[in-house]
């Protein structure tokens, strides 16, 4: 078996808080990630199923990519968070971790999707706090694990995951560099 190399629960955490926090009345507010924040809440339904699904591998061969423009579930309120729990626990588990899985018609070794799974919670938990006004702090051991990952980021982007890379200074908090790795601007106000 193989021992996962990091836990989700945090990030789970810290996106579930920001959720909780959205208004009604936040739906039509843009977000850093270029969608509006209700919109934003209904890629946060499909993602977290997506790489659950991921960890249990129960969909290898019959994934599909997500679709554009997917409506925002009524329940979102309380699917978000208990999906934001069974993600978490799905990767604690030592046989996600093992060989490939599939996510989004997308097949890769396991390891390397968790690593996206923590990329889609940390960032786009900071998109849907930014966007709201909400604090967002995830800790400094996810962020490490994602500026590895993002490190090779090409300057102009990865078209579809990533805009061009964003300059952020050397000395700057590891959440601002994480982010310009992105193409995220840690400065972005609505």
């Amino acid at each position: 078996m193989t021992t996962p190399a990091f836990d989700l629960e945090t990030a789970a955490a810290e996106v579930e808080a920001v959720v909780t926090a959205v208004a009604d009345t936040d739906f039509d507010r843009p977000t850093p990630s270029g969608i509006s924040v209700g919109a934003l809440l209904a890629h946060i339904v499909g993602f977290t199923e997506a790489f659950r699904q991921g960890a249990t591998k129960e969909m290898l061969g019959r994934s599909q990519p997500p679709a554009p423009g997917a409506a925002l579930a009524p329940d979102w309120r309380d699917r978000i968070p208990a999906q934001l729990k069974a993600l978490a626990a799905a990767w604690r588990e030592p046989s996600a971790w093992a060989g490939d899985t599939e996510v989004g018609g997308v097949v890769a070794p396991a390891s390397q999707m968790a690593i996206f799974a923590l990329d889609e919670l940390v960032i786009h938990g900071w998109d849907l706090a930014r966007a709201i006004g909400a604090p967002y702090a995830p800790p400094a051991s996810d962020l490490a694990v994602l500026q590895g990952f993002l490190r090779d980021t090409p300057r102009e982007g990865i078209p579809g995951l990533f805009g061009p890379v964003v300059d952020i200074p050397a000395e700057a908090p590891l959440l601002d560099r994480v982010l310009g790795l992105t193409g995220r601007d840690p400065a972005w106000s609505a």
